[in-house]
């Protein structure tokens, strides 16, 4: 497909998405499936104009002066296919299957960029409702924290040391550009795609078949080595999902002491099982997923409860980024809700001395340090652990800054870390 075929595909998968409310994924997989003809090339690069038009829809908005779909694709095009202006108004004149060609102001507004005065959530690319929580959060970065969460992820990876050191999946995926991450004590890092080119696909190497690495971002890799979980020890990874923390826990405690995985939902849960048998984990004992009886009678024997807590995602909407706009302030409320509900539960396994650590992959107050105070003030015997001295004693070496200025739990960002969004609390139950 020529570059106006594929920009004129992106318009109708984003008319589909804007006027059916459907996710993105699936707006392109339906695409696909209607033209057949298109090669794996052409959805790779129509998947990626889309994806960058949803994180920036508002700037762009502005910058074409239309929320129109063919207005959007327009101004994704040059960096998402690696095009300048002037190719993209020549690719509108090329064939049945191109867009229309472009008007004068299409053209002007084209090569005229984002305006300078753009609303603050416009320039940061939020939606407005949100943009009173990056300010509690952000201060006066609130743009340049919410430009960062619109770019392109980079793919992140956890060396298995049960299997593999970090050198040496480095040397297995050097021809994927891929690095020493600058945090995550075992992470692995290849680069985001630039232009039309496509993330490889890691998970088809031969090294994650040997159980070397797992996919996993450096934010939640850094989240699971501040639990501190270590050799001997009884952890709970209370809201497992598909076991990434859980894999880490058990690289982390080498394979000995006990840790129990546990989800309410076992759809989630499902995946875990072939993941442990690859990454060779062998100290995992995995709950039958919703059994929140079976959970209760563990009491409390915990020496870390890990609660990586259902929220909104906020932190992730580089790789997920038609779910900014699909998150509403009502779905907000109930995972606040949810989240108090899992933290009082986790409260109860921790045994004297223990740790509860919580985490979010979000970077909104209200589920971060909002649920803190609220846990402090309703929970006796727990306090606070500092999360510099925490890194510390389990990472090493001087912490990074919180991105919120907190010394108390930390906030990782994209703009201020280069991770995912992650928020990371540790409580030490005193009696």
């Amino acid at each position: 497909m020529r570059p106006g075929a594929r920009i004129q595909a992106a318009a109708e998968v984003l008319e589909d998405i804007f006027s059916r409310h459907q996710p993105a994924a699936t707006a392109l997989q339906d695409w696909g499936k209607r033209h057949r003809f298109a090669g794996s090339g052409d959805r790779a690069a129509i998947g990626t104009l889309v994806y960058d038009v949803l994180r920036r829809r508002l700037s762009l908005e502005a910058q074409m002066g239309s929320a129109a779909p063919r207005a959007l694709a327009l101004a994704a095009a040059p960096k998402a296919l690696g095009l300048s202006p002037a190719d993209v108004a020549s690719a509108c004149d090329s064939g049945p299957h191109a867009p229309a060609p472009l008007s004068d102001e299409e053209r002007a507004r084209l090569e005229a960029g984002v305006p300078a005065d753009a609303a603050p959530n416009v320039a940061a690319d939020i939606p407005d409702w949100i943009r009173p929580f990056f300010e509690r959060a952000f201060g006066d970065r609130v743009i340049a924290e919410g430009r960062a969460m619109a770019e392109r992820a980079p793919i992140d990876l956890r060396a298995n040391t049960l299997k593999a050191a970090r050198d040496k999946v480095v040397t297995a995926l050097v021809k994927l550009d891929a690095s020493p991450t600058w945090l995550a004590p075992y992470g692995v890092r290849i680069p985001a795609p630039e232009g039309p080119a496509r993330s490889p696909h890691v998970e088809a190497e031969a090294a994650h078949g040997k159980g070397w690495f797992e996919v996993q971002d450096e934010g939640s890799q850094i989240a699971a080595a501040l639990t501190g979980a270590a050799p001997r020890q009884q952890v709970l990874d209370l809201c497992a999902g598909a076991g990434g923390k859980t894999l880490a826990l058990a690289a982390a405690m080498q394979n000995s002491g006990q840790i129990y995985a546990y989800d309410s939902d076992k759809g989630q849960l499902r995946p875990i099982f072939e993941r442990l048998q690859r990454a060779g984990a062998r100290n995992v004992q995995v709950l039958d997923g919703g059994d929140k009886d079976a959970l209760e009678a563990l009491g409390p024997r915990f020496d870390v409860v890990l609660v990586d807590a259902p929220c909104s995602g906020s932190g992730t909407w580089r790789r997920k980024p038609d779910a900014k706009w699909r998150l509403k302030p009502e779905a907000l409320a109930t995972r606040i809700e949810e989240q108090r509900e899992v933290l009082s539960l986790a409260s109860g396994l921790v045994k004297p001395g223990g740790r509860l650590v919580y985490v979010t992959c979000s970077v909104l107050p209200q589920e971060n340090v909002d649920q803190v105070a609220w846990f402090l003030g309703r929970s006796e015997g727990f306090e606070i652990l500092p999360y510099g001295d925490v890194w510390r004693s389990t990472i090493g070496g001087e912490p990074p800054a919180s991105a919120d200025g907190s010394a108390e739990t930390l906030l990782l960002t994209p703009a201020s870390h280069g991770t995912d969004g992650f928020f990371v609390a540790s409580f030490k139950r005193a009696r």
